[in-house]
């Protein structure tokens, strides 16, 4: 299978994650002209699976470094199936949050207060449970991103008085819930990879790529309860049926599965990465698409247009705090 053997290599590799993470929700955006995100979320998700399958038989079964991605999957002990299993469920209950803070609130509002908390409790977490990195850089990185995901939270509340929006704080609500989840579910995909020895693994871990599809899995199986439950009762709006999803045309479909497979292209990545950043700087820097969405949500859909001075000052400020505090975490794994 294919491994990184460079820390700068693993860098790379989470930019791209990072941009990956910031930009798949622009699929949901486009699809939301004509289609509800519950129904958007089903391909979504057969989007992630899919890739997870392609991936595996792929680079996870081509060079002589580590087990193959069939082997690799036979040889996985219950426990760590289980822990990579668990991540996909408390990363879908989480998505699945986002994506209605995002209907509801807009992507420069969910990504940084829902992926901004995430990677500021994500990072505490993974850290504690394997510490890579210089953790006095590390934390003054995260504290910078800490405080643009406050100024965010100010200036999402002043535009949301300027328009007169209730929904909009509910959007804010479930955000920081997606946020708190979202921290978690990394940690029980990397407690189930062998991180310091992609080559020749623990016997019963598994490498990235077996993780990635056992994750993936776990999304998939996971997605017919919580969001056949967000289809009959959703936080806005009438009630959606499976006979409207099968309703839907097969190019409203096919946006669906892109927004699945870019996420999912990021977070395979990132998995891969993490054997040489360690998880915590691995998935640290890839939930910076927590700029890149506010990115496009400012500066594409115009979700703070007409904010006036005040609010715009906010959001540079944020900018600037979030990219000083990427730029520590990218630091602190040169230490």
């Amino acid at each position: 299978m294919y491994i990184v053997n460079s820390y700068s290599f693993a860098v790379i590799l989470c930019f791209v994650t990072m941009l990956c993470w910031g930009s798949w929700a622009n699929t949901q955006k486009l699809a939301a002209k004509t289609w509800r995100y519950e129904l958007f979320y089903w391909d979504y998700v057969i989007g992630i699976f899919v890739l997870s399958i392609l991936l595996g038989l792929s680079l996870g079964s081509t060079g002589e470094l580590g087990r193959s991605f069939i082997e690799d999957l036979g040889q996985v002990s219950s426990k760590n199936f289980w822990s990579a299993f668990a991540g996909g469920v408390i990363f879908n209950a989480s998505n699945i949050l986002l994506s209605a803070a995002i209907s509801i609130s807009g992507m420069a509002v969910a990504f940084p207060l829902g992926v901004g908390l995430a990677l500021v409790l994500g990072v505490l977490v993974n850290y504690i449970s394997t510490p890579k990195g210089d953790p006095v850089i590390l934390f003054i990185g995260v504290a910078l991103i800490v405080i643009a995901i406050i100024l965010n939270g100010i200036a999402s509340g002043k535009m949301a008085k300027k328009r007169e929006e209730k929904s909009s704080n509910k959007g804010i609500w479930i955000a920081l819930s997606a946020g708190i989840l979202m921290s978690l579910f990394y940690r029980f995909v990397a407690r189930a990879m062998d991180l310091d020895n992609f080559e020749h693994p623990t016997a019963g871990m598994v490498a990235p790529y077996a993780a990635f599809f056992i994750f993936s899995a776990g999304v998939l199986a996971s997605n017919f309860l919580f969001n056949t439950l967000l289809m009959k009762k959703p936080f806005v709006g009438e009630p959606v049926s499976y006979k409207d999803y099968f309703s839907g045309k097969i190019s409203t479909h096919m946006v669906g599965v892109l927004g699945g497979i870019i996420w999912g292209l990021g977070t395979s990545l990132s998995f891969i990465a993490a054997g040489k950043a360690g998880a915590a700087i691995s998935y640290g820097l890839g939930q910076g698409a927590t700029l890149v969405a506010a990115l496009w949500g400012v500066f594409i859909w115009k979700e703070f247009k007409g904010g006036g001075s005040r609010i715009n000052t906010l959001i540079l400020f944020m900018f600037l705090l979030f990219v000083s505090g990427l730029v520590m975490v990218i630091a602190s794994g040169g230490n």
